[in-house]
């Protein structure tokens, strides 16, 4: 299930994009949430290639250009779980549509899966820091 940490990996790298080297702490003021939250997505983000951090210099900084990141970079990161939706466990085989439902919603659920990544992938990180510019003017 899509829970909140995609969109709280994008907040640090948008952070961090705009202000290289910010601490967990002042990161997860921004997010308003703990520090420990801030350095585990972190982390999956390193790991992903996505942020570097060095040895006795605070903070993080990007390992790609804004432009090089895409969302699906992102998702893929942070997404744990590898099903985006979840189905029911046993349904009743006795049953016509508790036998069947499980095959016809994972068909459904994939096209739906490869389509929210076709999107994802169109996206960069780029283009969240110009919405986010735009909508700050725009205040």
């Amino acid at each position: 299930m899509i829970n909140t940490r995609l969109s709280v990996a994008i907040h640090i790298l948008s952070l961090v994009a705009t202000e290289p080297h910010l601490s967990s702490d002042r990161i997860a003021s921004s997010v308003t949430t703990n520090p420990v939250v801030i350095r585990r997505i972190s982390g999956e983000l390193r790991r992903a290639g996505l942020l570097a951090s060095r040895a006795g210099v605070p903070g993080f900084t990007l390992t790609k250009s804004p432009e090089e990141i895409t969302l699906l970079d992102i998702y893929k990161a942070v997404n744990l779980e590898k099903d985006l939706f979840a189905i029911h466990d046993k349904p009743n085989p006795n049953c016509q549509i508790g036998r069947e439902i499980q095959h016809t919603l994972d068909l459904t659920f994939d096209s739906v899966r490869q389509a929210m990544e076709n999107e994802l992938n169109s996206k960069t990180l780029r283009d969240v820091l110009q919405q986010l510019q735009q909508n700050i003017r725009n205040r």
